[in-house]
């Protein structure tokens, strides 16, 4: 009986945080980069550029992209093919481009889950040599996304991978 009781708790709890927590999600990283701004903002809007400081890009060195339209304008995707599950199937679309300050994408995931999510990167001055950087993701998440997230605690992999990522675009950038 007593091995009942632990089963329905550990059940229980995260099918309880799934049921309370959100449907959305945000997550938001930031650093500052010793370069000016221009130059961070097109460096950035390639999105060719990701397989130098995109961590997810970076995972598997035998990924297969592809890419549809031109680069750094609105409509470009790129899309990724990967056998490791962690990178998966899936594209990123650029929808929107404020110049010089602002890029958003949509990122369509095919495998090993399907889900879609809004992401987007701002520039803003500090100084003429040195800018921040602000990389945020949100979404939906369904049911069965929520208790994966509470489980797994996603968010916080999810802003560590970010602050991976940005890492290397400050030392990529600040090599130009």
């Amino acid at each position: 009986m007593i091995i009942v009781y632990i089963l329905a708790v550990l059940i229980g709890i995260p099918v309880m945080a799934g049921i309370f927590l959100s449907d959305e999600y945000k997550i938001l990283e930031e650093i500052t980069i010793q370069k000016n701004k221009d130059i961070v903002f097109e460096y950035i809007k390639l999105l060719r550029n990701a397989h130098q400081y995109n961590k997810w890009v970076m995972t598997d060195p035998n990924l297969s992209r592809t890419f549809t339209g031109t680069d750094g304008v609105v409509g470009f995707v790129s899309a990724w093919e990967s056998k490791m599950k962690q990178v998966g199937k899936g594209e990123q679309e650029i929808t929107w481009i404020t110049e010089g300050e602002r890029i958003d994408y949509a990122l369509r995931f095919f495998e090993p889950f399907e889900g879609n999510a809004n992401a987007f990167i701002t520039v803003v001055p500090i100084s003429a040599n040195e800018t921040k950087v602000s990389w945020g993701f949100n979404g939906k998440r369904n049911f069965p996304m929520r208790i994966m997230h509470f489980l797994l605690n996603l968010k916080k992999m999810l802003a560590k991978d970010l602050q991976t990522s940005l890492a290397n675009l400050k030392k990529v950038v600040e090599a130009l």
